[in-house]
């Protein structure tokens, strides 16, 4: 029997509320599986701990510490925004992942993150064939943003979802309240650069139990200031207020993001933020109503408190596929959700090929969007609603949920070289 050969797993991009149930998965997987893999190793911050061959070993958490990471928000052992480019261009890069993995003896790379993490799992799988050294990479879906091909859902998506639904549902009834005499618009910024999954979650606040007057402004929708105004103005003289969920990605009609700053981000996309009191400013400008306006920002993907008790199952879940697909012999693949039924609620993991992945972006079918552009149609609905029913509760201590803090010991280096980023 050949040794078992060790892993590398790491976080990457903004985390999520569920992350950690993902690598619970993985972790937990893995040490079932000792005839095939060795040790487990983390890369602290991400890939950048492979590249400076700052790595964690997992092996040194206790068991009931590992499995405290399936209720714990944020990144157990840390995350970055660290894009590598394509192979020509960067293989300095992956030459260096190459070295790492052959000094600790790593044939398994478990990246969990996004579109951008999806790409470079696949280039990994690429460069290992081609200098001959052979590597499992298997990527871990997640990303609130929900925008990843193929899978019906990613993790982080539904706990986000949760979240604002309930925020715009909490909200509303309190500007409800105060519309009388005070504030009448409440617009809420909710993360989604070109794809309106979050802001579409807005919609579910209101429903037939609670009608709620809800605007919504998704990046898949131009946005037209004179329709909008005119739908604002209606919503406030048929309830007296109205609630704005806008999505920061959303742009005018010259392709131009309302809340471009021109700043960038680490992997070279606009630096968005900042969409909420631009359209607060034009509702004031255009209509004179009284406003108040808030950006969900982290708190809308690290709120595990609330968290939809299917997006941790399936975070757990595809953990646990990953390490198996690895096991099986599988390489360049990603674990899926795929959906069974809306009523009940059933779903069973599939896989598909990285090729089919990496660099696709799923946006909101346009049969979800009203007509009018500003709601969600029954389709949405029936797709959504699903995906946050039921709680998964962390633990909870003197009036606060308790969450683990790892130990993230340090593996020694067997490299001479450092690596400068």
């Amino acid at each position: 029997m050949a040794k078992p050969r060790n892993a590398f797993y790491a976080q990457s991009g903004g985390v999520t509320a569920v992350i950690n149930a993902s690598a619970c998965g993985v972790i937990e997987t893995a040490r079932k599986h000792k005839d095939k893999i060795g040790k487990l190793y983390a890369g602290r911050n991400g890939i950048i701990g492979a590249l400076t061959e700052d790595l964690i070993d997992t092996g040194k958490e206790s068991k009931k510490d590992i499995a405290a990471l399936r209720h714990t928000p944020g990144g157990a052992f840390g995350s970055c925004r660290y894009k590598l480019k394509g192979l020509d261009e960067s293989r300095a890069e992956y030459e260096r992942l190459i070295e790492v993995f052959k000094a600790h003896d790593i044939g398994y790379f478990f990246y969990n993150g996004g579109g951008d993490s999806a790409d470079t799992c696949l280039k990994v799988s690429q460069i290992s064939a081609q200098m001959g050294y052979p590597i499992q990479a298997i990527h871990v879906p997640k990303t609130v943003d929900n925008d990843l091909p193929i899978t019906d859902c990613c993790p982080g998506f539904a706990s986000a979802a949760k979240y604002i639904a309930t925020s715009v549902r909490e909200a509303s009834l309190d500007v409800a309240s105060m519309a009388k005499t005070s504030t009448k618009i409440f617009v809420l910024e909710v993360m989604g650069r070109h794809a309106g999954w979050i802001a579409a979650a807005g919609g579910l606040a209101s429903d037939d139990r609670c009608e709620l007057p809800i605007v919504i402004l998704f990046p898949e929708i131009t946005f037209d200031r004179a329709k909008f105004l005119a739908r604002v103005d209606f919503m406030v003289k048929q309830y007296g207020y109205c609630s704005v969920v806008v999505s920061e990605g959303v742009k005018n009609a010259e392709g131009q993001f309302l809340s471009d700053q021109g700043v960038k981000d680490a992997f070279g996309h606009a630096q968005l933020g900042g969409v909420a009191p631009t359209v607060a400013g034009i509702i004031k400008e255009g209509l004179g109503y009284r406003y108040h306006w808030a950006v969900a920002d982290y708190l809308q993907r690290a709120a595990r408190h609330i968290a939809a008790a299917a997006d941790v199952e399936q975070a757990y879940a595809l953990g646990k596929a990953a390490v198996e697909l690895a096991v099986s012999g599988n390489n360049a693949v990603m674990p899926t959700i795929v959906r069974l039924s809306d009523k009940p609620y059933r779903w069973e993991i599939g896989v598909a090929p990285l090729e089919r992945v990496a660099n696709v972006e799923k946006k909101m079918p346009r049969n979800f969007i009203t007509r009018d552009g500003y709601g969600i149609t029954e389709k949405g609905r029936a797709y959504l609603l699903p995906l946050i029913k039921g709680e998964d509760y962390p633990p909870y201590r003197k009036g606060l949920p308790e969450y683990v803090r790892l130990k993230n010991a340090a593996v020694p280096k067997k490299l001479d070289t450092e690596f400068q980023l």
